[in-house]
Formats: C-alpha cells, structure tokens, sequence
C-alpha cells in the first residue's frame, strides 16, 4: 500500500486551513492544521511532513521565524502563502529558504499544482543509476551530482536543497550556453509553476553565496536576458 504524502498546514484561521485541508484530502494527501508558530516547529518534528504550507501572519512566532528555524536543521520543502503580495516579502521568503510563495486568496487548483510540482521536485531519485545513467557532472573543485543529490566544493560538501542543486546542476550540465529567467522557470520548476521569475534570481543569489566564482568556471549573469555557467 502506498503511504500518503503528508502535509503540515500552518494558518491562524481555520477556516482557511479546513479550507486547504479538504483540497488537499480530495488529492489523496494526509494533512494536520496548527494554528500558531510554535506548534508548527512541534508540528515538524512529530508529524514529520513532506512538505509545509506556512502561513506569514501568526501569533506567537511569525511564519519568517517558522521558517528561519526550520531551515536551519531541515531541508523539508516550504510553500509560504501569505495577504503580502509586496515584491519585498516574496524576496524575503524566498531568501529565508522557502521553496514557493503564494497569495491569498488563491486558487484552489493552483495550490495543489504547485504542492505536487514541489514535492515532485524535491524527491530523491528512486531510478537505479544503472538504468538512468549517473547525472554528475565535474569541473576543477566543484562536483555536482543529481542522482544523489550532492554538491563537494573544493573538497567539501555543500548542503543545498533540491531547487538550488537543480538549477546548478541544470546550468553546468550546458557551459557557455545562456538561459532565459523564464526557460529555467519551465525546466526547474516545470510548467505547473506559475511565478515571478526573481525566483530564480534569488535562487541564483543563494547558489553564489555558497559557491564563488573559480579561476575556470563561474555562474555568469547575461544582463537583460538571463544566465550561464561560463567555463574559461
């Protein structure tokens, strides 16, 4: 029998939470609604979700805390939704580590695509390397392997969750070749994504605050049109 996804909804009104609940249920997901942000942190490590929508407005701790702690010990997907639909909180729930950002009110069948898209993305590779063929890819002090989800760094690990790995890995897989904002929406976020592409400016910026440009290669920024990973 397979075991249901499980999905922690953080919302100080819940009404909205059934509301989520119910869609979510009809999907076949297993759910559980906290009200405030210290349940939600209780909530992580009892439940242990697979994935988390986190509201910004709570009493207690607000969902920016929730999720600055959270991300500090977890790379558990995060889907913050939130009445803010100023440009500055997205950046800032992106920059915190959340993995999406929605507003309210949302669309039903909007915010169960983008749970599914996530919780596709951010799954590990089940396929056996020697059916699907190791994606890794090497250059001078840097290696980036997909099929097991890890980056070494001049000879150290880097831990990154799956979007940012992705896109690395996306970028070095072609050197010298440009993308677009929006082709690295489509091929890292998929076409169920429905987003503003500083999300992958701020994603980019999280990959360069981890990894610094080298004497052989660096992630380039094509100005008006998008980015490359530039191999000398």
């Amino acid at each position: 029998m397979t075991t249901k996804q499980k999905i922690l909804i953080v919302d100080d009104d819940n009404n909205i939470a059934e509301l989520i609940s119910l869609y979510l249920t009809k999907e076949c997901f297993e759910t559980m609604i906290v009200n405030d942000g210290e349940s939600a942190l209780d909530a992580v490590k009892t439940f242990e979700p697979n994935l988390m929508l986190l509201d910004l407005m709570l009493p207690g701790i607000d969902g920016y805390q929730v999720c600055r702690e959270v991300r500090a010990t977890s790379q558990l997907p995060i889907m913050m939704l939130s009445a803010k639909g100023e440009v500055f909180d997205k950046v800032l729930g992106l920059e915190l580590g959340a993995d999406d950002y929605m507003e309210k009110p949302f669309d039903s069948k909007e915010l169960v695509a983008r749970v599914k898209a996530i919780l596709r993305r951010s799954k590990p590779q089940t396929i056996a390397p020697a059916e699907s063929g190791i994606k890794c890819v090497e250059y001078p002090d840097l290696i980036i392997n997909q099929t097991n989800y890890s980056v070494v760094y001049n000879g150290h690990s880097v831990d990154m969750p799956p979007k940012e790995l992705e896109l690395l890995y996306f970028l070095a897989s072609s050197p010298n070749h440009v993308f677009t904002r929006e082709q690295l929406l489509d091929q890292i976020w998929g076409y169920e994504y429905i987003g503003d592409t500083r999300t992958v400016d701020v994603h980019i910026k999280r990959l360069r605050e981890k990894i610094n440009d080298h004497d052989n290669w660096r992630i380039a920024t094509i100005w008006g049109i998008g980015y490359k990973f530039e191999v000398k």
